[in-house]
């Protein structure tokens, strides 16, 4: 009897979730684990790799592992994984893989490490920044690994590279016969909804490789499981270790962890609410932030004054107040130069909508600076994943507006995601 795709993916990941919760489940409770009401700021969440460390590594067990993996991926005492897998003798690591910015996180935005022996504990580090298809392929195949171990913190919004990383190493996993496991993580700013407009393929590039809204409002884990269903040619061998203890609605504060910048410009949690908006102005003349203490949340060029913050704040967006800013960049656009912009407080996370309020910023940036231009190689449609945005804001569309053109795919994105999600 033959089983469709999406029967053989169902049975698959079925069974790698059930089997990592099982063995988990049976893991002695400790004592630095208090319960919701021990704790103000919510459930202490379990990370993938807390339980699958639990379980004394059971599902890595007789396994010749590589892991895919940047600073993020730490414990709650702050020792990153590799180290702790390392010493323990239960666990045959035999390489580590790093993204974009290193495995050790030294590099900028689109830089990486290159191949190097790690210092702390000798192993071998691939560079995957760069590679897809059959050249990551052959690098898995050369490290001797026979599974494929991710565990990066994500930030919920499609142009953060590393939920792409993962796509591609499930891609070359699969065509190196190689096993994948996913170590979920939290998202940051919730998972109760996706928002935004959904990638158009022709507009597919690292930044946005398959059709996902902006704000996806997924687990590392959860993706996995969409990438394998829906846009993998061939599903690859997937076992995802789930946690327990982060529900949907939970901010980063409520989950316990402690916060490690997944790249350069990623300092807080704070920066991660914001960022599936205002990353947006990556793709115009005006700074993003970069190169001060406040990526993503300021906002500004050479000549703006306070009439944006002030018409921004007329709009009265749900959440979130905007204050006439001044910065000097120390790297990046504007480097060194005075620049007038605006600074985003948010003052009800529920409420905020950073989508939205970062088409509301580049409308509004448009209407009251004669210098506001697209980069021009249109990065701004890599970013929002197709041309509607820059068109529909050149010909004078309201914020609303725009919103409202996405909605159709939109909803027919999150009638697919809902087939993936397995937290509550």
């Amino acid at each position: 009897m033959s089983l469709s795709r999406r029967e053989l993916l169902t049975a698959t990941t079925a069974t790698a979730v059930s089997v990592s919760a099982a063995t988990a489940s049976t893991a002695p409770a400790t004592p630095a684990e208090p319960t919701a009401s021990a704790d103000r700021r919510g459930p202490r969440v379990r990370t993938g790799f807390e339980r699958l460390a639990a379980d004394g590594y059971a599902l890595l067990h007789g396994r010749r592992v590589g892991v895919v993996t940047n600073p993020t991926g730490v414990t709650r005492e702050l020792r990153h994984i590799v180290d702790v897998m390392h010493a323990d003798h239960r666990v045959d690591l035999v390489a580590v893989f790093g993204p974009e910015h290193g495995f050790r996180g030294t590099a900028q935005a689109g830089g990486s490490e290159g191949r190097y022996d790690d210092p702390a504990t000798g192993l071998p580090v691939y560079d995957t920044y760069g590679k897809s298809g059959q050249p990551l392929a052959d690098v898995f195949t050369a490290s001797g690994v026979d599974t494929v171990v991710f565990d990066i913190q994500d930030v919920g919004a499609r142009f953060y590279t590393y939920i792409w990383t993962m796509y591609d190493c499930m891609e070359a996993a699969r065509l190196a016969g190689k096993r994948f496991m996913v170590l979920d993580r939290p998202n940051p700013v919730t998972g109760r909804s996706a928002q935004g407009p959904v990638l158009h393929k022709e507009f597919a590039s690292f930044v946005g490789r398959q059709p996902v809204s902006q704000a996806h409002g997924m687990t590392v884990a959860e993706l996995a499981r969409l990438f394998n269903g829906e846009f993998l040619s061939t599903p690859v061998a997937l076992e995802t270790v789930l946690m327990t203890g982060w529900r949907r609605s939970d901010l980063y504060d409520a989950s316990g962890l402690p916060w490690v910048p997944p790249s350069p410009n990623m300092p807080t949690p704070d920066t991660a609410l914001v960022y599936s908006g205002t990353c947006l102005f990556e793709g115009t003349s005006l700074s993003e932030g970069r190169g001060t203490t406040h990526p993503f949340e300021l906002l500004g060029a050479e000549g703006i004054d306070g009439r944006w913050a002030a018409a921004a704040e007329r709009l009265g967006l749900p959440g979130v107040h905007f204050r006439e800013a001044y910065f000097v960049p120390t790297f990046d656009k504007f480097q060194g130069r005075t620049v007038g912009g605006v600074q985003i407080h948010v003052h009800d996370r529920a409420a905020y909508d950073p989508v939205r309020t970062g088409i509301a910023l580049l409308v509004t940036a448009r209407k009251v600076w004669s210098g506001f231009a697209w980069r021009p190689d249109n990065w701004i449609d890599k970013l929002t994943g197709s041309t509607r945005v820059r068109t529909m804001i050149d010909a004078g569309a309201t914020a609303d507006e725009i919103v409202a053109a996405w909605q159709g795919e939109l909803s027919a994105f999150r009638r697919i995601r809902e087939e993936y999600l397995v937290y509550g």
